[in-house]
């Protein structure tokens, strides 16, 4: 399966595009990391390690997961 990875230093976001069913969740919780409309279009510079693995979790479909960076 297509798998895309977004590294930010201690944290790796991992997204199967293929099972992701675009519910939103991620844009509602951080617009700031999340803007389909953009280029890559997760940014997770843009939060906290904490702030990620938490939006992550809530992810409906399982379509983002995390990996953390030794």
């Amino acid at each position: 399966m297509d798998t895309h990875e977004y590294n930010a230093g201690e944290i790796t976001i991992l997204w199967k595009p293929k099972v992701c069913i675009h519910a939103g969740v991620c844009v509602k919780m951080l617009p700031q990391v999340y803007n389909p409309k953009d280029r890559p279009w997760i940014k997770p510079d843009n939060a906290t390690t904490e702030e990620l693995k938490n939006q992550i979790e809530n992810c409906p479909s399982g379509a983002l997961s995390y990996k953390l960076n030794s």
